[in-house]
């Protein structure tokens, strides 16, 4: 296949390239050059004449989009329908990937088939991209994913370097999800793309833990498990946006058609181990 995949020097976009480049044409589209809130990015996708295209460029600065609605909308919303009339024209399926905070969080885990009811920007902004996707086209995967990950800037990191530089933690124990390593997503991803079974997927590492939870994890399995860590909650945490204080994405759609990942301790070991051997 011939896949073009946006925001390709992102998280999961790098991983895309390692775990699909082997058996597939992948073809990056990132900024400067192919901005998806320009309307330029249609032709652009058009003319790579994709069999499918992978959307994972996305504003996904969660305090960000609060702050800026309007850049949210134009990257998140817009930029997505762009992508999707390029699709629309070449023909080509549609890959989106959306975010657990689509949800309210107020139910312990939710399947593909609850209705999503966003509380912050970045979820509304992230939900008004499915719609185009489901407006505009009839072959697509919407794939939801939740506290991604991989290489460049993530939690995993943060916790760590905030635990060296400061010697203690406060981490919230009511923000519960699941974290997802981008290398196991972007396996995935591939393993879906080959069965053109479109709809909507709940893809992540299963297992759901508080943000504390994790943080303990990371710290033990980084050698760092003296650090103290003190439990906080989300009122206590000042931040401009408002995330869902319960979103565990359960995969039942991917599980339907043999489409598992491994549970995310055992992702994030791995994660760490790999980071340990650079």
């Amino acid at each position: 296949m011939r896949i073009v995949v946006t925001g390709s020097r992102g998280q999961l976009g790098s991983e895309l390239h390692q775990a699909l480049g082997t058996d597939h044409e992948v073809i990056s589209l990132d900024r400067p050059v192919d901005d998806v809130t320009s309307l330029r990015i249609i032709a652009a996708v058009e003319e790579c004449q994709p069999d499918v295209v992978i959307h994972c460029a996305a504003m996904t600065n969660v305090d960000g989009c609060t702050r800026d609605p309007t850049a949210a909308y134009l990257v998140n919303a817009l930029g997505t329908r762009n992508v999707a009339l390029g699709c629309q024209r070449a023909g080509a399926e549609m890959a989106y990937i959306s975010t657990n905070e689509v949800f309210d969080g107020t139910k312990l885990s939710y399947l593909e088939f609850d209705e999503p009811n966003p509380i912050n920007t970045y979820g509304k902004s992230k939900l008004a991209g499915e719609r185009f996707v489901l407006s505009l086209l009839n072959r697509f995967y919407i794939i939801r994913t939740s506290w991604l990950f991989g290489r460049g800037n993530n939690f995993v990191r943060k916790i760590i370097s905030l635990a060296d530089a400061q010697g203690e933690l406060k981490v919230v124990t009511d923000e519960v999800s699941s974290p997802t390593y981008a290398r196991d997503l972007a396996c995935a991803i591939g393993r879906l793309l080959k069965q053109h079974v479109y709809g909507v997927y709940h893809l992540v590492n299963p297992g759901a833990c508080s943000r504390y939870e994790y943080a303990r994890r990371i710290l033990e399995m980084a050698d760092r498990g003296h650090v103290p860590i003190h439990p906080i909650t989300l009122a206590d945490f000042q931040r401009a946006s408002t995330p869902p204080p319960q979103a565990y994405l359960e995969n039942f759609c991917g599980q339907a058609l043999g489409i598992a990942l491994r549970p995310w301790e055992e992702a994030l070991a791995a994660f760490l181990a790999d980071e340990a051997g650079k």
